[in-house]
């Protein structure tokens, strides 16, 4: 990145980075530098009680998609917003397959190269260089199965795991093998984490569980299992963008340092503390994407944002259960995450 460049990434707009998280708690012997120590310090486990972190992701319009222009636009959203840490949009997405009109097509499936992830590579440097010093860097990561389900549509890849898995299982594969180019770029470039995001144990989403436990789980843990085991700061996003869940049995014991998923099941709502317990280690989340966060007036947003809180562990991250819609306004978010920022659990 050249000086000019960098000027223009590195300053601290309106709203910047430092705003809302100055008071730390007494049990602290000296506050914090900057949010990448504080959230360094909450990962091991020493919680500010009169603040939370906070975060909320959505994705930038298509001149933001990936290069300097969007590590700009995330480094903006970061600071007007005053989140915690940056999370980057993974919006390199595989193009539609026509050829996939069979099970025994994903064979046929070319494997991407770091050629086809540099456009993002260059997004994640960008930021690593701005940002790192301040703040925990974090890559999006769809998992195999969802990359699957870009190639050939969801209800495509469904019907020809349920027709011939073992056939779809070699396009899974190279997926894989794609995905984990792109995860060893990243770590390379220095990112401190992934948000690792699965799909496909939703209720009734496969012909049989057991489709999702031989044949989508084991692809999902490549990636994960290496991210865990390289970067500090891992999120496993339990993703209800397609269907809801009935329970999160088959997920349980993914890697990832904290949890993110929707408390609402088919027939029962889970509390963070459940959630919590449930995945043995800390949750985020708290706020319907669709909900108070979109719809409701300031008074409503700061009272729901100081419930959530009040009701969750010790250790935990406001956020949304999923992505917020793209015209959300920044505000907002602001909002919500100022009160975060002065209510402790």
């Amino acid at each position: 990145m050249n000086r000019r460049t960098f000027l223009e990434l590195a300053p601290l707009g309106a709203g910047g980075m430092f705003a809302a998280g100055s008071v730390l708690a007494s049990s602290f012997s000296a506050a914090p530098p900057n949010k990448r120590e504080r959230m360094l310090q909450w990962l091991a486990g020493k919680t500010d009680p009169n603040y939370t972190p906070a975060a909320f992701f959505l994705h930038f319009g298509a001149e933001y998609k990936n290069g300097v222009p969007a590590a700009k636009r995330h480094l903006e959203f970061f600071r007007q917003t005053d989140m915690d840490f940056v999370k980057i949009q993974f919006e390199q997405t595989y193009e539609r397959e026509p050829f996939l009109a069979k099970p025994s097509d994903w064979s046929k499936l070319s494997p991407r190269k770091i050629d086809f992830y540099e456009p993002l590579i260059v997004t994640v440097r960008e930021l690593v260089k701005a940002a790192k010093k301040d703040a925990l860097i974090l890559m999006t990561l769809y998992s195999p199965y969802m990359c699957a389900g870009h190639c050939a549509t969801s209800p495509v890849l469904r019907r020809h795991l349920a027709e011939n898995p073992d056939a779809v299982k070699r396009g899974l594969e190279i997926l894989t093998e794609s995905q984990m180019i792109f995860v060893r770029a990243c770590i390379q470039a220095g990112v401190d984490g992934f948000y690792m995001s699965t799909q496909g144990s939703e209720a009734g989403q496969l012909a049989n569980p057991g489709i999702f436990t031989k044949y989508v789980k084991p692809f999902d843990l490549v990636a994960m299992k290496e991210a865990s085991a390289t970067c500090p700061f891992n999120i496993l996003h339990v993703c209800d963008y397609v269907a809801p869940y009935a329970n999160f049995d088959a997920v349980l014991d993914y890697p990832g340092q904290v949890v993110n998923c929707n408390p609402k099941l088919i027939g029962r709502q889970l509390s963070f503390r459940e959630i919590a317990a449930m995945f043995k280690r800390p949750c985020m989340g708290g706020l319907d994407r669709h909900g108070v966060l979109v719809k409701g007036t300031p008074v409503q947003v700061e009272a729901e944002v100081k419930r959530v809180v009040k009701a969750a562990p010790r250790q935990f991250i406001l956020g949304a259960d999923c992505t917020v819609p793209s015209e959300l306004d920044w505000n907002r978010i602001r909002q919500a995450i100022d009160v975060a920022h002065h209510t402790g659990a």
